[in-house]
């Protein structure tokens, strides 16, 4: 009797993609939003409920299994088994335009969305190991890439800024950070701040894409399942975390690869495990 407690963004961060074109089956690529449908769609059809515009707000595991979930619209369910897949928030500027702009040329993955701006203009914010991997990334399409920096130096390891230094298509604004992006209906432009200096440029651009981090969706099970360094669920091969019948998958626990592949494949392995696990204890 399966139950999928799905917020209120069934599919999360897959459902804001433009367009996914590195998912196996799918040659043609399709829409974030087109494949969380086909895939709520297989899962009903296997009988999972999915429950909409409910959020988990606590899990009480002082008892073992079955475990008490609570959701915020009040409800309690118990669960024999618990596959946890709250993913990853990319970190935000919060600046003005962000929010509203997110999909029409913000964007939080060049993976994902690298594609779209092919001969156009873009900008990477931030200064690591991901932003420059994603601004290296990005010069397969885009015309030119400005990566902005609130810094004169790069957090990213030497290998890296020697490959972005001699990438003919990337540029760098040092000492800068976004204070707004604006647009009608897509980006059409940033607005830069010097931290030094305090002067304010207004930047044409076609995509902004925001790499200062990712904080894996954990806080609320601080204190009862394992966590690394970086508040990353740790869990061992079979997806099993350090509570026995709980388990955990996708970007709450992965912080290399986020991919929906990855994910999927993460997904799966934890069903499976579960299934066990629940098939063992009759």
């Amino acid at each position: 009797n399966p139950l999928v407690v799905a917020g209120d963004l069934l599919g999360g961060q897959v459902a804001l993609t433009y367009e996914i074109e590195n998912y196996p089956g799918f040659p043609e690529g399709l829409t974030g939003q087109e494949l969380v449908e086909l895939m709520k769609t297989q899962a009903e059809r296997f009988g999972a409920r999915i429950k909409m515009f409910s959020s988990v707000t606590e899990v009480d595991f002082s008892n073992g299994s079955p475990f008490t979930v609570k959701t915020d619209d009040d409800q309690e369910y118990l669960a024999d088994a618990l596959i946890v897949t709250v993913g990853a928030t990319p970190r935000s500027l919060n600046v003005p335009g962000e929010k509203e702009l997110t999909g029409r040329g913000v964007s939080y993955c060049a993976t994902c969305d690298g594609a779209f701006f092919r001969n156009k203009n873009v900008v990477v914010v931030g200064g690591g190991d991901s932003a420059l991997e994603e601004a290296i990334f990005l010069t397969r399409f885009a015309s030119r890439v400005d990566v902005v920096h609130r810094r004169e130096e790069l957090r990213a390891g030497a290998t890296l800024q020697q490959r972005a230094f001699a990438n003919e298509k990337i540029h760098f604004i040092w000492n800068n950070v976004v204070e707004q992006i604006t647009g009608d209906h897509a980006v059409k432009l940033v607005r830069l701040r010097n931290v030094k200096t305090g002067d304010v440029t207004d930047y044409p651009v076609d995509g902004v894409f925001i790499f200062i981090g990712h904080d894996p969706n954990s806080d609320m099970f601080a204190g009862k399942l394992e966590r690394d360094p970086f508040g990353y669920l740790v869990t061992d091969r079979e997806m099993h975390t350090n509570i026995d019948g709980v388990f955990a998958a996708g970007e709450v626990q992965d912080r290399i690869y986020r991919q929906v592949a990855t994910s999927v494949g993460q997904g799966t392995a934890a069903a499976m495990s579960a299934e066990r696990w629940l098939a063992a204890r009759e």
